[in-house]
């Protein structure tokens, strides 16, 4: 993929593949995050337009929330517990999917584990994986 002026090109797969890092829309953040914030690679193109979908406030909320406090409701917005059997954590340590509403454009499921040790050097860390992107109305 070409990279656009003034922009970085996305990020490839690497040591949790098949997730990349989403970046924090509009830069970096101005405190240093607690958890690792990562999407899946078939949702990269959705992450890339959030910011067209949703603005750039909500959309750093939402990376603000999930990089420092995933497990927390949010101070904006609503997030609650998937229902039903993809609730279930998909990973050894994660938490349930947590289904995130981006304002009326749509929604954001995600879970975390505060201490993975998956990536390249095993350490223990906090990640959040984006596991879904719907920004259809529902």
């Amino acid at each position: 993929m070409p990279k656009s002026p003034g922009r970085r090109s996305n990020p490839a797969p690497g040591a949790y593949r098949p997730h990349v890092a989403a970046r924090r829309p509009g830069g970096p953040p101005p405190v240093k995050p607690v958890f690792r914030v990562l999407v899946h690679h078939k949702y990269l193109a959705v992450w890339n337009e959030l910011v067209g979908r949703v603005g750039l406030a909500n959309a750093q909320q939402f990376w603000d929330h999930v990089a420092t406090t995933p497990g927390q409701p949010p101070k904006v917005g609503t997030s609650s517990l998937m229902k039903g059997k993809h609730n279930a954590p998909k990973w050894p340590g994660y938490s349930k999917t947590i289904h995130y509403e981006i304002t009326g454009a749509g929604r954001i499921d995600y879970q975390f584990n505060p201490a993975a040790t998956d990536g390249s050097r095993g350490d223990p860390h906090g990640v959040v994986k984006i596991m879904s992107i719907d920004l259809g109305s529902h």
